[in-house]
């Protein structure tokens, strides 16, 4: 009975590491949730009984969506066959699928519902830095002369999500940022790599100075 549970708790272990190790997966458009008031408006617009789906406020240029043909103002309402609700849920489900993959959209525009091809890509390594940080609930900036860093260029955190992760960790807005998994990290360029190698899916230890003081804050991934 050890023995099979060692070796499941091996095999689940290649599994995380590996999904860790693979590229996400990458569309290229910014989103937001939809408002009571939108989803109104599609529900009366396109005759469905309830409005949902998942706004795109912008499409960046040379991106997967693009060359897609999606525009700003398409509202998602589906990924292959499954709705889509909300921001997250279409955040998970790219994530979940392989670069290089092609997938079915379903959008909603003025002129009606269209289905649309993409060919997802990998996302860029600063993007994925990013990200991660994001999915722990606290965002980087680059540190203006005012701030005084440590050191030139060494990034600042910008932003702690509220109830995130980073917040319940300790992590404070103005905190400067000295190190990721015992990595130095100079800039914010830096920073975004160290945290993309990192990963979502293990605990985040980072370094950080406060009030003239070194502080080590772990981040435990969110359940």
């Amino acid at each position: 009975m050890t023995r099979l549970l060692i070796l499941a708790a091996l095999v689940l272990t290649l599994v995380t590491d590996a999904a860790a190790a693979r590229p996400w997966a990458w569309l290229g458009v910014r989103i937001r949730d939809l408002s009571e008031q939108e989803m109104d408006d599609i529900s009366r617009a396109h005759g469905i009984r309830e409005g949902f789906g998942v706004f795109i406020v912008d499409v960046m240029a040379e991106t997967p969506a693009a060359r897609a043909g999606l525009k700003s103002g398409d509202v998602v309402v589906a990924f292959e066959d499954r709705p889509v609700t909300e921001t997250r849920l279409l955040q998970r489900l790219i994530a979940t699928a392989a670069p290089e993959t092609e997938v079915r959209l379903v959008v909603l525009r003025r002129e009606g519902r269209r289905s649309v091809p993409v060919r997802l890509g990998s996302m860029p390594r600063d993007v994925a830095g990013d990200r991660v940080a994001a999915l722990f609930g606290f965002f980087l900036r680059e540190p203006a002369s005012a701030d005084a860093a440590p050191l030139a260029g060494t990034p600042l955190i910008a932003a702690v999500e509220r109830r995130s992760v980073a917040e319940r960790a300790g992590l404070k807005q103005g905190d400067v940022l000295l190190q990721v998994n015992d990595r130095p990290v100079l800039t914010r360029d830096g920073a975004r790599e160290a945290l993309a190698d990192a990963g979502p899916a293990r605990s985040l230890r980072l370094v950080v100075r406060r009030d003239h003081e070194q502080v080590p804050v772990t981040l435990d991934p969110a359940q």
